[in-house]
């Protein structure tokens, strides 16, 4: 089965990529690898979840933030490559999120990324990461997500 017949399958919607919100570019194709700028929760370029995990916002909403980042970043792939057929692997996913002192749990947050990719690549979709403690993230954001793809 397709990647984009998959992302059919489970009835995801991916949206199109999001305009920059600083001087950098969505995504940068080199060498048969595609590097996806830091994704955030956003919809429609509105920050879905803002401010700390552990104190504004809980780990389960940081999950399904993490896993909106991931939607958008596919949507950026798709945009840059025409289809997610042409993605051969996921290399990698750094993930930051915006954490209130003592909060631990970014292992957990960044999941929501990480399962998203698994249930749309499958054996494809498994890769590297580092999940991260952030005392900050652009636009208060709750979660932001970088992304590596190896493609065909």
């Amino acid at each position: 089965m397709s990647y984009e017949a998959r992302v059919r399958e489970l009835g995801l919607e991916i949206p199109a990529p999001a305009k920059p919100v600083a001087a950098y570019v969505p995504t940068v194709l080199h060498g048969g690898l595609l590097y996806v700028s830091g994704q955030l929760p956003s919809v429609s370029g509105q920050v879905q979840w803002k401010g700390k995990v552990g104190k504004d916002v809980t780990p389960e909403d940081g999950y399904k933030a993490a896993r909106l980042c991931a939607l958008n970043a596919l949507g950026a792939v798709r945009a840059e490559l025409g289809s997610l057929d042409r993605v051969a692997r996921v290399l990698r996913v750094g993930g930051f999120v915006n954490s209130a002192p003592g909060f631990t749990g970014q292992p957990g947050v960044i999941n929501g990324a990480s399962e998203l990719l698994g249930e749309v690549f499958g054996e494809a979709g498994k890769h590297a990461r580092a999940a991260v403690a952030s005392p900050e993230l652009p636009l208060d954001a709750a979660v932001e997500v970088e992304f590596l793809f190896a493609v065909q």
